[in-house]
């Protein structure tokens, strides 16, 4: 199938948009590339504090210096269900190394905080923060020319993007992402929300809700609804940096096992003495265009909007929102994974998953099949499902042309929605984003009355006081990068849902997050520039009436514009934000963030 030619026409723009950058890029990283291990040219001070600690068989294959050397670069820690299978993976991976007649080292750990721990608390203000500060630590991990290639071990919301945008850093060296896999489904997460919306109202006690919480986080394993940590490995595998068919096999199984074997293999034989593979030329326009691509395609998180910008600015790519929009128009919804739909991921891997999803885009032209991957093979070889034969030996198997659950993955030709389901709004209130794939479609414009809040906190507040049943649209603002660090405001969605379930016209403004958990309830977010920034929403009033229109890509507050441009902006007390680990730690990371649509980061 011919590439579609609006993927052919944003991916030609891209290219001309980054021609200097990506070329200055590529330059930098191809002259890192040295003939042999850049060991080699260590002293033998350097090298011997390298492999200090190493068995005698590792010391002596890293004395020789011409056997590949893995890094391993870990976000392990036992408090996030996901990363906690990682636990074992650096002492089985040197021993596939070794088997394989090469070595491998962790050679650093990231940071690798809990969104789901940290919503609505003081910690959230450091989340999308921690991407850049990963992205640093993990250049910190390369940094000391021992390594031949790497392998990156991170599920989690900021840190697979961290981990990526360091890795291009050292984009000389070949690179892949090993995930550790779901946990099995426990309650369903539709049942999970109606006992959340039931405490919000009071009708649920504490223990009910602590008892239907943790009979959904259940186990070690990614959390199963299609939040961000999922929508990352999703990317990773569109974008060719996982194996094929790894993103959602159950952790702690001989499958994954497999998987990571083979993986680790891979990577030796992507270096420089073998297929020469650079993680940096993998990232290319075409991947970062088919990661916007299965992006839309499954409904993913809206916190890509900004990560995927700043991955792509780390590999010399100017990515812009209106590229997401431009795609969008063009890529149907073939998943539909909760809060999309009833189904977890385990649902959608059983389905069909990622290679039913790669292979029902390639055949409409909708994905680069041409792109290159870690696994040998262009796009198309990832159309496969991989599976252990009847001797134990990993093989990959052409998938279904059908859907194994049309409920939770369908083809084609008769996708859930035309389109992707994110959209781009403009108006005099800024730029901003909105995710309507799970939205009825009788909420898609709504004109309604601001009610402005400085604190996510005080929306619960005024619920509480009775003072929101009526229709209106929340304006949440000094939440920006600049502000207070742009957290994730999820814990908004059950107070919201249950206004807009008793019949009430309810939206959200926003200048910060929401996550891929947004939910059923119209949010503009992203708002840029921020409030923060003197940007126009830190002008609207209670009272102002707010036209927010998804259909027609358009958020205007209805105030007289010369009346409007005299207000001066709201100032906000931010000061309970400004201690402890708050603004005093993070001050640098505030002080210098870009704008939300050129990726919130620092770097």
């Amino acid at each position: 199938m011919s590439l579609h030619p609006v993927i052919a026409e944003v991916t030609e723009r891209l290219r001309e948009r980054s021609r200097d950058s990506r070329s200055a890029y590529l330059e930098r990283i191809n002259n890192a590339v040295i003939d042999g291990p850049h060991r080699e040219r260590l002293s033998c001070g350097n090298l011997a504090h390298g492999f200090a600690a190493c068995t005698t068989h590792d010391k002596q294959a890293l004395r020789e210096g011409h056997a590949p050397n893995i890094a391993i670069v870990t976000a392990y820690n036992d408090m996030l269900s996901a990363h906690q299978p990682y636990e074992r993976y650096p002492a089985f991976i040197r021993e596939v190394a070794r088997q394989a007649g090469i070595t491998a080292q962790v050679a650093g750990g990231v940071p690798a905080m809990c969104d789901g721990v940290t919503q609505g608390r003081a910690g959230m203000e450091l989340s999308l923060f921690s991407r850049d500060l990963i992205a640093m630590t993990t250049a910190v991990a390369l940094s000391h020319d021992m390594f031949d290639g790497a392998l990156y071990l991170g599920i989690c919301d900021k840190i697979v993007p961290g981990l990526l945008i360091g890795a291009l850093s050292f984009g000389h060296l070949p690179g892949i992402f090993i995930p550790s896999g779901p946990m099995p489904s426990g309650i369903s997460n539709e049942q999970k929300s109606k006992v959340r919306q039931a405490y919000t109202e009071g009708k649920a006690s504490r223990d009910e809700l602590l008892e239907a919480e943790a009979a959904s986080y259940h186990s070690p394993g990614t959390c199963t609804f299609y939040g961000t940590a999922n929508s990352n490995q999703m990317l990773m595998e569109i974008m060719g940096l996982h194996l094929p068919g790894a993103s959602f096999v159950a952790p702690e199984t001989a499958l994954r096992d497999a998987l990571t074997a083979h993986a680790v293999r891979r990577c030796a034989r992507l270096g420089r003495a073998g297929e020469h593979l650079p993680i940096g030329h993998i990232v290319d326009e075409r991947a970062i265009v088919n990661g916007v691509v299965g992006l839309h395609a499954t409904g993913g998180s809206t916190n890509h909007l900004l990560h995927l910008v700043a991955i792509a600015q780390a590999a010399g790519i100017a990515l812009r929102w209106e590229d997401f929009d431009a795609l969008s128009s063009v890529v149907p919804l073939l998943a539909r994974v909760y809060p999309n739909g009833y189904a977890d991921v385990n649902h959608f891997h059983e389905a069909g998953g990622m290679g039913f999803l790669i292979d029902q885009l390639l055949s409409a032209g909708l994905l680069h099949g041409d792109a290159r991957t870690i696994a040998g093979s262009d796009l198309s070889g990832y159309a496969t499902v991989p599976e252990l034969d009847a001797a134990g030996q990993l093989v990959w198997k052409p998938v279904s042309k059908e859907s194994g659950n049309r409920g939770v993955l369908r083809a084609i030709g008769e996708p859930f929605r035309a389109d992707g389901g994110l959209r781009m709004l403009n108006g005099n209130l800024g730029r901003s984003v909105i995710k309507v794939s799970s939205v009825p479609d009788d909420r898609l414009i709504i004109e309604a009355p601001a009610v402005v809040f400085h604190d996510q906190d005080d929306i619960k507040r005024a619920f509480d006081r009775g003072e929101l049943n009526r229709d209106f649209i929340a304006v949440v603002r000094f939440q920006g990068p600049r502000a207070i660090g742009m957290p994730e405001l999820h814990k908004l969605t059950p107070t919201l849902a249950v206004l807009q379930d008793r019949g009430h016209r309810i939206a959200l403004v926003t200048d910060g997050r929401m996550s891929g958990a947004s939910g059923r309830v119209p949010a503009a977010i992203h708002v840029t520039p921020e409030a923060d920034d003197g940007g126009p929403i830190s002008k609207v009033r209670d009272g102002d009436v707010i036209r927010l229109d998804a259909g027609k890509g358009t958020l205007e507050v209805l105030v007289d514009a010369a009346e409007f441009a005299a207000r001066a902006p709201a100032v906000a007390d931010l000061s309970r934000h400004q201690h402890g680990m708050g603004r005093e730690l993070f001050g640098m990371f505030r002080r210098n963030a870009v704008a939300a649509d050129l990726g919130a980061g620092v770097l």
